[in-house]
């Protein structure tokens, strides 16, 4: 009996602590449901909806490219592309090779199209081939019972209406590369194209837009059920370039098979009409997917077809230089209009001689003289006289030597040596027979054809230092506001200082005497004034002066001269500045001034009185001339 009662209170303790147990885990449980289902149901219920809607981004239309006149160069177009699922295929090389009976696809695009495939999940689509034609379009549809999981998207692609003839100012789109990623999510989305060089680049942030977003319900693993909003986003803000879409292939058009580039400016605003360099390239190979094939031929030209000439290419001016000695000359005081010089054909300093283009020499000769002539004596005289640092200075107020701040990636400075620079640079001492280089425009100095035909502005419009932009607006991210009426201080010159220079370069252009009177505007009221130059790109030893200098046209090509001219028109109120650089072209008043005739012509003939600009035809009201 005892027994049995031990053996109860054992097992009522036993039962009671096994209780406390059960009801413990009891309560605990019950408070973990309260937390979680009363206190922390906001939260879940939010994380809920998260896990069941998806939001995602809708790339915006980029902002379109237009002129001065409103005449399309870069816009969009619809983009048809063949995407495969691969989850909804049994066989995808099989699919691929079915496809590809129909439509043209390169190993390269079976070989990516695989690659992704393996890299994405199974219900995602992705791009065999893009920038299918209609036709093309027309036999997939037809034959989607046979294709399984493979449908046509359309999206959009770029498209450059100039092509070379533009590419250089415009630039062009390509896919986004993996240093370009940053905080912007639109660079996440597959097949986005941000801009790679030109204005394209320059102003690509407000070319974007801003993305728009689909609000859609997924399943657990992510696949979409049903769209349930959508808001398209911001689309890019268009850009209106000061450029004129005719006259910019009129200038390639005579640039011709030449390797060169052609600027004209605004001299009274700074509007660049032409900014061209040739040859060009494709734009669109870049935006639509380069092959190999044609990147080879573009790395390997000697014309190097990549390169922005306009503002990258860095020359030594040749006597389009010798306006800016004759400046600093006539600014210090050194020099008189009247100065008079003796031009035997050379000029002995120690013992080297520097040489007259003309071997037989131009007798006596003022600064109009000079001028018109291009006598490399008289302009070794004045620079000996002026000193190199006195003429950099000058080069400086006229553009040269520094950058421009042009609206385009890539623009480089030039050089115009001083005394201290080539002390700082080389360790030697600047040397006198440098000085007389430096007057004719060579030796160290190099300047771009956008500085010499800003150059060229500053001289025609009184001594304004007008500087030269592309864009017709101010553009930023958040969209494009109007560009204030510019206003440019003075260069500092004397008013008849550059009147001596600017009706020297008159009669280079209009006197029988001057270096480019073969190449002058006939027609009457739209007469041009200039400066030829050459530039040589290798020393003449004195055995071939002896022997006989072979001409330009019987040396390789690399080896001939540069020809250059900068000119303004009309000569009565000057309007447009312009700059020609003709690659290994020879002389400046054979190769490069013709070209700047032409499009100085045509320029005033489309924007003075009585052109079709002016008369508010083109696309463009007259008072936006």
């Amino acid at each position: 009996m005892y027994r049995d009662y031990v053996q109860f209170k054992a097992f009522s303790r036993r039962a009671v602590v096994l209780g406390g147990a059960q009801l413990a885990l009891a309560s605990a449980l019950v408070g973990r449901l309260y937390y979680l289902q009363v206190l922390e149901a906001d939260r879940y219920k939010k994380l809920s909806e998260e896990n069941r809607i998806s939001l995602r981004l809708i790339p915006p239309p980029r902002g379109i490219i237009v002129d001065r006149l409103g005449n399309s160069l870069a816009v969009n177009k619809q983009n048809y592309r063949v995407v495969v699922v691969a989850e909804q295929t049994p066989d995808l090389g099989q699919t691929l090779n079915l496809l590809a009976e129909i439509i043209e696809i390169s190993d390269y695009d079976r070989r990516r199209t695989l690659k992704e495939v393996s890299r994405k999940r199974p219900f995602l689509p992705v791009t065999v081939r893009e920038n299918l034609t209609w036709e093309e379009v027309a036999r997939v549809e037809v034959n989607t019972p046979d294709l399984p999981g493979v449908t046509i998207d359309v999206g959009q692609s770029r498209e450059y209406l100039l092509g070379d003839a533009a590419a250089h100012a415009i630039g062009y789109v390509a896919a986004v590369s993996e240093s370009e990623l940053g905080d912007d999510p639109l660079l996440e989305i597959p097949g986005f194209r941000v801009g790679k060089s030109g204005i394209e680049k320059s102003y690509d942030l407000a070319l974007r837009g801003k993305a728009g977003t689909s609000e859609v319900e997924v399943n657990a693993i992510g696949r979409v059920i049903r769209e349930l909003d959508r808001d398209e986003g911001k689309p890019g803000t268009e850009m209106v370039l000061t450029l004129d879409r005719d006259l910019q292939k009129y200038a390639v058009e005579r640039l011709g098979d030449e390797s060169g580039a052609v600027a004209v400016v605004d001299v009274r605003s700074g509007e660049l009409m032409v900014l061209a360099s040739t040859p060009g390239f494709d734009p669109g190979a870049f935006a639509q997917g380069m092959t190999e094939t044609y990147w080879q031929e573009l790395i390997s030209d000697p014309k190097a077809p990549l390169s922005n000439k306009a503002i990258a290419g860095q020359y030594a001016p040749g006597s389009t230089f010798k306006t800016i000695v004759a400046l600093a000359g006539l600014d210090s005081g050194v020099v008189t209009p009247d100065h008079r010089v003796f031009c035997s054909g050379l000029v002995v300093l120690g013992d080297s001689r520097f040489h007259c283009w003309k071997r037989s020499g131009h007798g006596w000769l003022d600064m109009h003289g000079g001028i018109m002539h291009s006598c490399d004596v008289y302009f070794y005289d004045v620079a000996r006289r002026v000193g190199i640092d006195r003429i950099a200075e000058m080069a400086s107020r006229f553009g040269l030597g520094s950058t421009l701040g042009v609206d385009l990636p890539g623009e480089k400075p030039g050089l115009m040596p001083t005394s201290g620079w080539k002390l700082a640079t080389t360790g030697v001492p600047w040397q006198p027979g440098e000085t007389l280089v430096a007057g004719i425009g060579q030796g160290y100095m190099l300047a771009t054809p956008l500085q010499l035909a800003v150059m060229a502005a500053r001289i025609a419009n009184g001594g304004n230092a007008v500087l030269p932009y592309l864009s017709r607006d101010l553009v930023d991210r958040d969209g494009a506001r109007p560009r204030p009426k510019p206003s440019f201080v003075p260069v500092g010159v004397a008013a008849s200082a550059l009147k001596v220079v600017v009706e020297g370069m008159i009669d280079v252009a209009n006197n029988p005497h001057g270096t480019a009177y073969r190449a002058r505007i006939t027609e009457a009221g739209f007469e041009m004034g200039g400066k030829t130059g050459t530039s040589q790109v290798r020393r003449i030893t004195r055995a071939e002066r002896i022997t006989g200098v072979k001409k330009n046209e019987e040396l390789p090509w690399e080896e001939r001269d540069h020809a250059l001219f900068i000119g303004f028109a009309p000569t009565s109120e000057p309007r447009f500045a312009c700059a020609v650089i003709v690659e290994h072209g020879g002389g400046g008043s054979k190769a490069a001034a013709p070209i700047a005739r032409d499009v100085l012509l045509e320029t005033q003939k489309r924007y003075l009185k009585g052109g079709p600009v002016a008369r508010g035809e083109s696309g463009s009201p007259a008072k936006e001339t």
